[in-house]
């Protein structure tokens, strides 16, 4: 495997790093416009105030590192958030928080605390409202869950390949779902067009022209993950692998790493699914690059050709580089954190979650890539488990044990 620097879409294993990174840790105040310390401090007051807040544990796996050839993997693991399986909880429903505040506030022409939504002290005003949006699966479960907990109408858009599991899983908290034509894209486009025809509010985890803000809290909520597995930190990592996407998670992990340690921030490494590599197609290119087709991959929640115009302002410059990763390399990661090294415990992670594991796992295989990405046995990895089992039957399908089995089996 050799860098990529040719034109068009990586297929298999890939790297690409990014010329527009900046080393020195500089974080600029258009940067501060999208993702701030003191949003980063509102996010963290509401949320904590939720009933069943709890920080996820940031995970040791001494044995894995050891395995793999690197110093220490620390591992967040968002199984348990919320209830809801994945991180996405922090990002969707603190957005519907925020927009419900903004739109009483907008009715009754003051200020009105956050714990008067929380409360459902406007149901009056919140009842009337409807947001929507387009997922894969786990936002749009957070923004259902967070409808529901503050008395709003919510209705999800999925698109054709989005499995039935996570369909259930989504009405079980009382939404109506739609099912769509095409690809994640395609969905976005039509919870879009909808929203603006019935005048519902679209509370989105992906911004594009004409739509930034309510983002903005999306991502904001996702900087909460970031905070606490850094806190928890008593030196900075070397390195972060992040899952892509739209770009939203990675974008607030590292903006929370530039700002904690500027020049000393850790290197970070996007990870896409080859089949829907547009991180990979976007830094190679030097702009925003879609990826069309059915961007088909086991890692679903991944599956998105656009990258985020609010990532993109802050990868553009603070990720270091891209790796294009097989579906192979996810299922391979999955299986291994069910059954762990000796003295390490056993993780339920989720196709999506694991794209940093697979990508670490498969570099330190590569000479040239391990090389270009200075990894090495004193590297200090942090790596986000994004969800668990948030499909349980396709779950125990690639493992071969459910996740109660793999939580029972512990440590070897």
């Amino acid at each position: 495997m050799t860098t990529d620097t040719s034109p068009g879409h990586a297929t298999g294993f890939a790297l690409c790093m990014n010329t527009m990174a900046d080393p020195s840790g500089n974080w600029t105040h258009a940067q501060d416009a999208i993702l701030s310390a003191e949003e980063l401090d509102r996010a963290r007051r509401t949320i904590s105030a939720w009933p069943g807040y709890g920080q996820t544990p940031l995970l040791d796996l001494p044995g894995l590192a050891g395995e793999i050839g690197v110093a220490s993997i620390r591992y967040k693991d968002e199984a348990g958030r919320f209830g809801l399986g994945s991180f996405k909880a922090l990002g969707g429903a603190y957005a519907v928080a925020r927009l419900l505040q903004r739109e009483v506030e907008t009715a009754k022409g003051h200020p009105v605390p956050m714990a008067e939504i929380i409360e459902g002290a406007h149901e009056d005003l919140v009842s009337k409202i409807t947001v929507c949006c387009a997922t894969d699966g786990n936002h749009g479960r957070s923004v259902a869950w967070g409808a529901r907990a503050f008395g709003c109408d919510c209705v999800i858009f999925i698109h054709a390949t989005v499995s039935a599991g996570r369909k259930r899983a989504i009405e079980a908290y009382g939404a109506e779902v739609r099912r769509c034509r095409g690809n994640y894209d395609d969905s976005v486009r039509e919870a879009q067009e909808t929203a603006t025809s019935e005048g519902w509010f679209v509370v989105s985890d992906t911004s594009y022209p004409g739509y930034m803000e309510i983002p903005k809290d999306v991502m904001q909520g996702y900087e909460v993950m970031a905070a606490e597995a850094f806190d928890a930190l008593d030196q900075p990592p070397t390195h972060v692998f992040l899952q892509t996407g739209v770009g939203g998670m990675a974008a607030a992990v590292a903006a929370n790493a530039v700002r904690r340690w500027g020049a000393e921030r850790p290197m970070i490494v996007l990870c896409d699914p080859d089949r829907s590599a547009c991180w990979y197609d976007s830094l190679r290119a030097g702009a925003p690059t879609a990826v069309e087709g059915d961007l088909d991959t086991i890692m679903a929640g991944l599956a998105c050709g656009e990258v985020s115009m609010l990532a993109w302002e802050i990868l553009k410059t603070h990720a270091d580089a891209v790796l294009a990763l097989p579906d192979d390399t996810a299922l391979a990661a999955m299986r291994r954190l069910s059954d762990p090294v000796a003295g390490d415990p056993a993780v339920v992670a989720g196709e999506s979650a694991v794209a940093g594991l697979a990508g670490l796992t498969a570099a330190m295989q590569d000479v040239a890539v391990r090389t270009a990405l200075g990894l090495g046995p004193a590297a200090r990895v942090v790596l986000f488990g994004t969800e668990g089992d948030t499909d349980p039957a396709l779950y125990a399908q690639i493992v071969g044990k459910t996740a109660a089995e793999v939580r029972a089996g512990g440590a070897r």
